[in-house]
């Protein structure tokens, strides 16, 4: 098995599950262990960052920053899925809105606001995703979650398709969002396509396709392509720790906040990494106001 600890962008293709990318990598690379930090629909393509081996204890702070995407929504349509690959609920005509018209109902969706999920998603009830009570006849209906929508911007209009750029927090559902700025705009609408182009402070533009990937796996160029742990923990506070410090932290010992004073940079809640003189990720640590000591989230030996 390949050892190699670190983080891989891959450009995901369409017609592929998530899970089904995260195994080709594994099987590709060797690696022991593979995971990503944020699903995509099938049908959708773009970034999926993928996480090897111990790496794989860092998706978890990888999932919560910002996302963008480029969206296609085809008016006119609802769909019981809020996407193409639903059945259509209800049709209506479609206005010859202008663009300054569309450009005002996508800017009412900047800010911070309640989102409700769809009911054909992966979220869990009584550990079943929902999406398998709805395809039974027995949808439920999570309560509204609030997201948090930075920046969208329409990129083409050809009625009754509207593409569009958006960055939003995670847990955003673009078709959702789509389904919503159809109900705004009076006619309806509906997912049409997807692609993911930032996620965790990475980009599209430096990920690999599979058969990229397929060809580098066969060479000895795999390591330039491996983003280590200690720099994929992007806008995360370093600090670097001496033989005693580094010590200390991989048996366990509480670590008090005059051995890495917080300063003004650190907020409640934020992480702190931790790293020794090589640049190799020691651990992760969280601040927590008030509190004489870090909290430890994850060490790495």
């Amino acid at each position: 098995m390949n050892n190699i600890q670190g983080v891989i962008l891959i450009d995901k293709p369409g017609d592929m599950t998530s899970a089904r990318l995260v195994s080709r990598v594994k099987s590709l690379l060797g690696v022991n262990k593979a995971g990503h930090a944020g699903t995509l629909d099938p049908f959708a393509t773009g970034l999926m960052v993928c996480c090897l081996n111990r790496a794989t204890r860092l998706a978890a702070f990888l999932l919560h920053g910002t996302k963008t995407y480029d969206a296609v929504l085809e008016l006119g349509v609802e769909t019981e899925t809020q996407d193409f690959t639903g059945k259509p609920i209800e049709s209506k005509p479609v206005p010859e809105f202008s663009a300054a018209h569309i450009g005002a109902a996508l800017d009412g969706f900047s800010g911070t606001m309640l989102q409700v999920p769809p009911v054909y998603s992966a979220l869990k009830h009584n550990g079943r995703p929902l999406y398998q009570y709805a395809r039974q006849g027995n949808p439920v209906q999570k309560p509204a979650r609030r997201i948090s929508i930075s920046k969208i911007v329409p990129l083409a209009i050809n009625l009754p398709w509207i593409r569009f750029r958006v960055s939003c927090s995670a847990g955003t559902y673009i078709r959702t969002l789509c389904a919503d700025i159809g109900k705004k705009l009076g006619c309806g609408g509906h997912l049409k396509d997807l692609r993911r182009m930032e996620s965790s402070g990475f980009t599209v533009a430096d990920a690999l396709t599979l058969e990229q990937l397929e060809r580098i796996a066969l060479s000895n160029d795999l390591q330039r392509h491996v983003i280590p742990m200690a720099a994929a923990l992007k806008g995360v506070m370093q600090r670097t720790a001496d033989a005693s410090l580094k010590n200390k932290i991989l048996n366990g010992v509480p670590l008090h906040l005059d051995e890495i004073p917080p300063g003004d940079a650190l907020q409640n809640g934020d992480l702190v990494k931790v790293t020794d003189k090589q640049n190799r990720l020691i651990a992760v640590l969280a601040y927590k106001k008030g509190r004489p000591q870090y909290d430890y989230c994850c060490v790495f030996n």
